[in-house]
């Protein structure tokens, strides 16, 4: 069996997940964005290639590499009935409601014998032309796919959350990434190395929580954004399944709203930390800046809010004289903006004070520099048209306490 161990943001990173973006980018459309959660349609090479040096950057670095994809051929390899049993709850979540396409789309996935390729095929979605459909009628500005792609899936940090020894399946905030946890679902119920790992919150709750939001501050705290993407009550709920359990370490989290809107869509695209006692932000969250904090009182969780300065309130959850809040764009109100936009704010940290940033936001990247900030830069021109940083298409799953 192997462990979850992420109680914090900034410790050595040694095991990481990550999605290599697949077909399901081929799939995309013009008319499909907006539903898909896209800006534009990548070049899926140039995707891969960026990808693929994201992932040469942890490896270099010593840090083990695990795969989306690998991990759930792995769970339903020699396993019959639970590749079927997986099979049919995913065509039960496409929602097909034509019968002859619903049965044309489970022959032609059962076909696929390769375990692998049937979950990128999974994950790629399933054209009507796959199916025999249509064939010779091309008809422009209609739906072509049986089921839709899953384009956001690169982004590993949204559909669960490690946290402590066990995760958050999380409940998706837009119809179009609500089934992108169920390969989670599986992995955390059945993968041999993890089916034992338990998990915080589940898949089918009825308040929406992204992992974008979560961020563990350390083995005691988490600060969660109240966001676009994640709820109040939803954050709640989590707090009374850690707070309240004794297994876990978890005694405060702090709810951070920030603006509800698709710029600042989670907590880490305007909020990242990066050292001890350092931390980039984006301005434009300081002038919206309200709290709550949930805690056990007489065996119930409480909350509190909270109207400080976001440099007061990160002295007192961790207890110190000072902190840096370094800015994105350096200060600069326009390039603040611009580079938010393009994750200036969202990095990783693999290492205290060493951090990976999107090469391209440049001013950004000369301030952190300059407060002695190690970062290594990735080239992300087609990565971001997904509106997504180094952050967002990682998840940890072992750090160092």
């Amino acid at each position: 069996m192997r462990k979850i161990n992420v109680n914090n943001e900034i410790k050595p990173l040694k095991t990481v997940l990550l999605h290599r973006p697949g077909e399901e980018l081929l799939n995309l459309t013009p008319s499909s964005l907006d539903e898909l959660l896209f800006d534009d349609i990548p070049d899926l090479d140039k995707a891969r290639e960026e990808h693929d040096e994201f992932a040469k950057i942890f490896i270099d670095n010593g840090i083990e590499v695990l795969y989306l994809e690998d991990l759930m051929a792995e769970t339903i390899k020699d396993n019959k009935d639970l590749r079927d049993q997986f099979l049919n709850q995913y065509l039960k979540e496409a929602e097909i409601d034509d019968k002859l396409v619903y049965e044309k789309a489970k022959e032609f996935l059962s076909s696929i014998k390769d375990d692998k390729d049937f979950i990128l095929k999974t994950m790629s979605g399933v054209t009507l032309r796959e199916l025999g459909i249509g064939e010779g009628h091309l008809v422009f500005d209609q739906k072509y796919t049986a089921i839709n792609p899953m384009p956001n899936l690169y982004f590993t940090r949204d559909p669960f959350s490690s946290i402590g020894s066990g995760v958050s399946i999380n409940t998706m905030y837009s119809k179009t990434r609500k089934r992108e946890t169920i390969y989670a679902d599986y992995i955390f119920n059945h993968h041999k190395d993890y089916k034992e790992i338990v998990d915080y919150y589940g898949r089918n709750q009825d308040y929406h929580i992204e992992g974008g939001d979560i961020l563990s501050i350390n083995e005691n705290l988490l600060m969660i954004g109240i966001s676009q993407r994640s709820q109040k009550e939803a954050i709640e709920k989590l707090a009374q399944r850690l707070i309240l359990d004794e297994t876990t370490k978890v005694k405060e989290i702090i709810g951070i709203e920030i603006p509800n809107e698709r710029a600042y869509m989670h907590l880490d695209t305007v909020f990242t930390q990066i050292d001890y006692d350092t931390f980039t932000y984006h301005p434009g969250i300081i002038k919206t800046l309200r709290a709550v904090k949930f805690y056990e009182k007489d065996g119930k969780i409480s909350h509190d809010y909270l109207e400080k300065s976001l440099d007061d309130l990160l002295k007192d959850a961790l207890g110190l004289d000072k902190i840096r809040l370094l800015p994105c764009g350096g200060g600069d109100p326009i390039a603040a903006l611009r580079e938010q936009w393009t994750d200036g704010s969202n990095t990783l940290a693999i290492a205290p004070g060493k951090v990976i940033v999107y090469k391209r936001n440049v001013v950004t990247n000369k301030m952190l520099e300059l407060n002695d900030i190690e970062t290594i830069k990735l080239d992300s021109q087609t990565l971001t048209v997904g509106r997504g940083g180094p952050r967002c298409m990682s998840m940890p799953l072992f750090r160092e306490d």
